[in-house]
């Protein structure tokens, strides 16, 4: 509980909540501009429509490596300096994708955009824990977690509005001044935190990677919701991955600014998931989850019928990002209490399946597109969905005795 007025330490001004929120949205958007670009990146590189998908893909690995490699980091090394070099890092790989001659340099760029990007998001999230009261870490963290969200949506949109005037490279440009801009906002007002308890400890980084596994191995709760987050964002994948191909050409011909507007519909959908978290709190856990794996997988009939409505269309999005978000937020409450000293390997370890699953579903929608049309890739998220169910079904009754009131839950 939040102790009272006049006892309560001060907290972090509302401008560095905001830098905060602003840093996590931008770092995480370089991770999406590529899905609304990836007809014109086939074009210019002449690259098969079936396997285009692997551009996103190159950048999910890159996520991977960084919730495995990077973001542990944290625990060791002085998160300011480790940020800037971090960022630095990430405006030389957008600089490389941008003016990438041929298709493994861009390839290779898009790797390394996904591992810093990742790196970034993540890493500004533990800041922002870490720099805040303990009174105030909900709301600091909260907000971060909303810059993130945002981030993620306006990313399809921005990277749609860029490249109809600039082109795809311009796209990588811009991101790239954005975050050049970030670094010097970030080491002018990012405050220096005493060393970790692990740093402090002398915990060597081999120690810390080999926890994360032995968490893994140790925690069945965390296998399970990490597998139902890698089947729910690999059906969010195969959606958001396949939507630029039909609407870019007949009977469409809709502009990439106009498809990246497509991801506006779900902020409905996810800000009526928002309150998920507070349902898990209160013991609804498992009824939250089935309610929006029935919504994952009654959305993909809206979506099939994209040739014959858009508003069915976005009806489909509105239930695909509320049944997606809604899991999200419940698998995350859920994990968070099992190991409270943990929590920074703990969602990475999850976020880990999320961007496997993001990067399968990525390649397999462009494949099922390329061979059945939009009609298949409706398939293969409803397939998907209903395994995520059926797997949800089969392990319902699971529940350790391990799990403790949650501290500050993440949404």
């Amino acid at each position: 509980m939040p102790s009272s007025p006049s006892s309560s330490p001060p907290g972090l001004p509302l401008s560095l909540v905001l830098l905060f929120a602003t840093a996590c949205g931008l770092s995480v958007a370089n991770v999406y501009y590529a899905q609304p670009l990836l007809e014109a990146l086939a074009s210019d590189f002449q690259i098969p429509l079936a396997a285009v998908g692997g551009v996103v893909t190159a950048t999910q690995a890159g996520c991977a490596l960084a919730l495995l490699l990077l973001v542990p980091l944290g625990d060791l090394l002085e998160r300011r300096r480790l940020m800037l070099l971090q960022l630095l890092a990430l405006v030389v790989a957008l600089l490389l994708v941008a003016l990438a001659p041929a298709t493994p340099v861009l390839l290779a760029g898009m790797l390394l955009v996904g591992l810093l990007g990742t790196a970034m998001t993540q890493g500004l999230i533990a800041y922002a824990a870490s720099a805040a009261a303990l009174h105030e870490q909900g709301r600091v963290v909260g907000a971060a977690q909303s810059g993130v969200f945002i981030g993620l949506l306006l990313a399809r949109v921005f990277s749609g509005a860029i490249s109809d005037i600039a082109g795809w490279r311009g796209v990588y440009l811009c991101s790239a001044f954005l975050m050049l801009g970030m670094a010097l906002l970030l080491w002018k007002r990012l405050p220096v935190l005493p060393p970790s308890s692990a740093a402090a400890s002398g915990l060597r980084y081999r120690d810390l990677i080999t926890s994360m596994f032995t968490l893994l191995r140790e925690e069945k709760l965390l296998l399970i919701r990490g597998l139902l987050a890698l089947l729910m964002f690999a059906a969010f994948n195969i959606f958001w991955s396949a939507l630029v191909l039909p609407l870019s050409a007949a009977p469409f011909h809709f502009s990439r600014t106009a498809i990246g507007a497509f991801g506006l519909v779900g902020v409905i959908g996810a800000l009526m998931a928002a309150r998920a978290g507070q349902w898990a709190d209160r013991g609804h856990a498992q009824r939250t989850s089935a309610a929006a794996l029935m919504l994952l997988l009654l959305a993909w009939w809206p979506i099939s019928l994209l040739h014959a409505s858009l508003w069915a269309l976005m009806l489909g999005i509105v239930l695909l990002d509320l049944g997606g978000q809604a899991l999200h937020v419940t698998n995350q409450s859920m994990i968070l209490r099992t190991r409270p000293e943990a929590h920074s390997r703990l969602i990475g370890l999850y976020m880990l399946f999320y961007a496997t699953g993001s990067g399968l579903g990525a390649i397999a929608s462009t494949m099922a597109y390329a061979r059945s049309g939009w009609a298949g890739v409706c398939q293969l998220g409803a397939m998907v969905s209903l395994l995520a169910l059926l797997l949800w079904w089969c392990t319902r009754s699971f529940a350790p005795s391990s799990v403790r009131p949650a501290c500050q839950p993440i949404a």
